[in-house]
């Protein structure tokens, strides 16, 4: 594993999360991160980092990261996820709004208005050492991880994914169970 680049990426979990903070943004972390942030260990080596936020704070958190370095990269359509790079790191923010009856959903794109899992944002702060930082819920990663080949056909299961609901479910029964 390179320890550097998980410094950095954890450095900038940390600015992300300030950053959020100053302009009156919610942020939570998801994907592999959101896994090492629950069980409270770098578990595995990351390329990005992916994060939820609403809809509404994506002009004012865009601001801000560009006030702080970051660069906006092209990809999925803005009103669906905006990302960024600095210091050689992706970061990518899901963009998420509700419906009319409360529930997440996607904000925008091709798939507005699919909700995402129940209680996703319901998830108390994960902690790596002393950084802590909002993660979605362990049980709607396990169901994001496992249904995304399904709900976008033509993308492979990963095995890192594999791996990281292993880890999600191994912690939650212990958890579960507490110490012997």
């Amino acid at each position: 594993m390179d320890r550097e680049r998980s410094a950095r990426q954890l450095r900038l979990i940390g600015e992300t999360v300030e950053i959020a903070s100053a302009v009156g943004a919610e942020v939570w972390l998801r994907g592999g991160w959101a896994v090492d942030f629950f069980i409270g260990e770098v578990t595995r080596e990351h390329v990005d980092i992916d994060w939820f936020a609403w809809a509404q704070d994506a002009s004012a958190l865009t601001a801000g990261l560009l006030r702080s370095g970051f660069e906006p990269l092209s990809g999925p359509p803005a009103d669906q996820q905006l990302d960024f790079r600095k210091q050689g790191v992706e970061s990518s923010f899901a963009l998420l709004a509700k419906d009319r009856v409360g529930r997440v959903v996607v904000a925008g794109g091709p798939w507005a208005g699919q909700v995402w899992p129940a209680g996703m944002l319901d998830a108390s702060a994960g902690r790596i050492g002393t950084l802590r930082c909002r993660i979605i819920s362990p049980r709607a990663q396990i169901e994001i991880k496992q249904m995304m080949p399904v709900w976008v056909p033509g993308r492979p299961r990963r095995m890192k994914d594999t791996e990281d609901i292993s880890q999600l479910e191994a912690a939650l029964r212990e958890q579960d169970t507490g110490p012997a």
